[in-house]
């Protein structure tokens, strides 16, 4: 990306790990914000290195962390049948970004033939305990394999993005279906919280997405937007972690009200926290 091409949006601090500041830049042709610096390859997993982030491990140590694995738990049999509901029940399924295995454990119990990538090693043991093994990444697997592709709260997460879709482009069979959920930076919490919205959570999140900019990325690759499916818990989790960074501690009250009300609101601009996007490759 030319950052001479790049409009400053909003600078960000990094809450969880380094207390680091970084800036993100708006490209108006994709409607999509970029952090900078961007970390290099080498120096990004320190950033990951937090007791704190849920999605690498399997603790419940505290009252937020029981409600996200009770939530998690809701929202993995709602992924479930939004795969089943595309390929006819069951099918090849490759999930990228696999966590702790959760989704494919489900996945598997409905009837999928399931593989996985995770790149967090703790991760990758912990999915192994539960039978489901995680490849480090996508390299050695086999090209147009996968009825059904999917990035749960990953595609931000990645160095490169346009290597990525094409990546993903390789992957899934002619006529299969690539699933993608990510926050969305046009959604009212977003714009209520500002600099400490949680889903900014830079630099770990190096993109930054709105509807516009996941139609356009894909369509370059002839992978095509066929619908899209609100998040609607994640308006109520990303505002107590807002409320954690703006006032030091986690108002249940507040964040639900925020979270409510951006919902209410999304019913009408449908902008909604975070969004899973239904493509077809061709």
């Amino acid at each position: 990306m030319n950052k001479e091409k790049l409009d400053f949006y909003i600078e960000c601090k990094d809450f969880t790990v380094s207390g680091e500041k970084f800036k993100l830049y708006e490209d108006k042709d994709l409607d999509m914000l970029i952090t900078l610096p961007k970390p290099g390859v080498e120096n990004l997993g320190k950033y990951y290195e937090s007791d704190d982030y849920i999605s690498h491990t399997d603790s419940k140590r505290s009252f937020f962390e029981k409600l996200y694995h009770l939530v998690k738990k809701y929202s993995l049999n709602k992924k479930v049948k939004l795969i089943s509901s595309l390929n006819q029940g069951s099918g090849t399924l490759l999930d990228i970004g696999g966590g702790t295995g959760d989704f494919l454990v489900q996945a598997r119990l409905k009837g999928w033939q399931v593989k996985g990538v995770e790149p967090n090693e703790q991760a990758r043991e912990i999915a192994r305990k539960k039978k489901i093994i995680l490849e480090p990444d996508t390299t050695d697997l086999p090209s147009h394999n996968y009825d059904v592709v999917t990035m749960w709260h990953v595609l931000e997460h990645v160095p490169d993005l346009e290597i990525q879709v094409k990546e993903l482009k390789r992957l899934v069979k002619p006529g299969g279906y690539i699933i993608i959920a990510v926050p969305n930076f046009r959604s009212f919490d977003a714009g209520y919280y500002k600099s400490f919205w949680a889903a900014y959570d830079v630099p770990r999140h190096l993109w930054h997405f709105s509807k516009t900019s996941i139609e356009k990325l894909f369509a370059k690759e002839n992978i095509n937007l066929k619908k899209i499916v609100p998040l609607v818990f994640d308006s109520f989790y990303v505002a107590l972690l807002s409320e954690k960074y703006k006032n030091g501690a986690m108002n249940y009250f507040r964040a639900v009200w925020i979270g409510f009300l951006s919902n209410v609101k999304a019913k009408g601009s449908k902008e909604y926290s975070s969004h899973i996007y239904i493509l077809k490759n061709g």
